[in-house]
């Protein structure tokens, strides 16, 4: 059976490589599923990436292909700061969750630096950009290796 990793990419970020590229830089979010997708198949693991500016489509994906995943990797956009039923969903999984953030949000205005998703995840990773993708990825393909 292959391992999945599911990737979740919250509000606005499809809008990567167009939106405040001072902030976020100018690679896609085509660029970064095809980084992951790309390293998930050299590992022999599929990756799944969702994206939704809505939270309620982000659920469905959650309850949909959460239980058969062996790891999480989540950019919540601003759900991160107040999405509790993305939140919730997630806490009813067994299966590692890493946060990532782009920027460094605690660099940034006060009401980035809380996260409802921060308790329930592993780990998180801010600040290092898409690769900050990459890095999520290693770290639960590592702990894969472990299992």
């Amino acid at each position: 059976m292959t391992a999945t990793i599911l990737v979740i990419h919250g509000p606005n970020l499809n809008m990567l490589g167009r939106r405040e590229p001072h902030l976020y830089g100018t690679t896609t979010l085509a660029d970064i599923n095809t980084a992951l997708q790309q390293r998930g198949a050299e590992a022999g693991v599929q990756i799944i990436c969702i994206q939704s500016n809505h939270e309620g489509e982000l659920v469905d994906a959650i309850q949909r292909h959460g239980w058969d995943a062996q790891g999480i990797i989540i950019n919540p956009g601003a759900l991160t700061h107040y999405g509790l039923s993305l939140r919730d969903a997630l806490a009813m999984l067994a299966t590692p969750i890493i946060e990532v953030h782009l920027s460094n949000v605690y660099q940034r205005e006060a009401f980035r630096h809380t996260s409802v998703i921060a308790p329930i995840a592993r780990g998180q990773i801010t600040g290092l950009g898409w690769r900050g993708y990459l890095l999520a990825l290693e770290w639960l393909l590592a702990e894969l290796r472990n299992t």
